[in-house]
């Protein structure tokens, strides 16, 4: 049966008597486009209805095809506006201290945030520890979904000593750039941070956010950045989307030279 799936993709032939899955199939021929540019990052994927009423299979199948691609990573799902071809997956890079809007900026991605918390609060003993506070101290919370180009990428909670940044709640809108905001205004210059990177699953509450399955694979970031004086100056968890993100590091090996 051959039929064609939509704007921008090829015909598509599906054998019905194959041991081959029908879905497997549809998402072979979608990963033909996907790899060959024929639907490109960001377009949308052809929708559940569009593949079942064109090919003759069942929503169900469909629906399966259309899930597959997005577990494998090269396309995603935004809830009431449909499912669309991955783009590249971002970089976490090392070797460079950059915010989440200096990073999406420089790929020439969009950043948004979605504030879900931005308040004064006493540090829990982590948090205290990292900057070296003591507990009475208080510190700004703000708490992040950052998108890039429409699709929640990561969950960010930043802490930061109240006392470096006095009246932060009323100089900075949460939904823009804080690294800017804290240069600009009260003269800190993140100059060098601790990062450590660890594999997880997401939970439920985390997959809500992100709009991805629970338990899919996530990164977990902890970061803590100083001042060029060595003083800490912000404390950071985020969890980054497995499917979205990949961690790369620039290793060189150190050779003893033997006279």
């Amino acid at each position: 049966m051959s039929i064609q799936l939509g704007c921008g993709v090829d015909t598509a032939t599906l054998d019905r008597h194959s041991v081959v899955p029908l879905y497997y199939q549809i998402q072979q021929r979608l990963l033909e486009q996907i790899r060959s540019g024929a639907l490109k990052a960001g377009e949308p994927v052809p929708s559940e209805q569009e593949i079942a009423a064109r090919l003759g299979v069942s929503r169900m199948t469909a629906r399966q095809a259309v899930k597959s691609l997005c577990h494998l990573g090269v396309a995603y799902s935004q809830r009431g506006k449909g499912t669309f071809v991955s783009g590249a997956k971002l970089e976490k890079n090392f070797r460079q201290v950059l915010s989440f809007s200096e990073e999406m900026e420089a790929r020439g991605a969009q950043p948004r945030s979605r504030v879900l918390a931005f308040k004064r609060i006493h540090p829990n003993e982590q948090v205290a520890e990292a900057l070296h506070l003591s507990p009475a101290e208080e510190i700004i919370f703000l708490r992040r979904v950052r998108i890039a180009d429409s699709a929640p990428l990561c969950i960010e909670a930043t802490h930061l000593p109240a006392r470096l940044c006095p009246k932060l709640l009323e100089n900075f809108e949460p939904s823009g750039s804080l690294y800017r905001v804290l240069g600009e205004r009260y003269g800190l210059q993140v100059h060098m941070a601790d990062e450590v990177a660890e594999a997880s699953v997401a939970t439920g509450a985390e997959a809500k956010l992100l709009r991805i399955r629970g338990r899919s694979p996530v990164f977990r970031f902890t970061r803590t950045a100083y001042l060029h004086n060595g003083q800490p100056i912000e404390f950071v968890k985020s969890t980054y989307r497995g499917d979205r993100c990949k961690v790369v590091n620039r290793l060189t090996r150190q050779l003893e030279i033997i006279s």
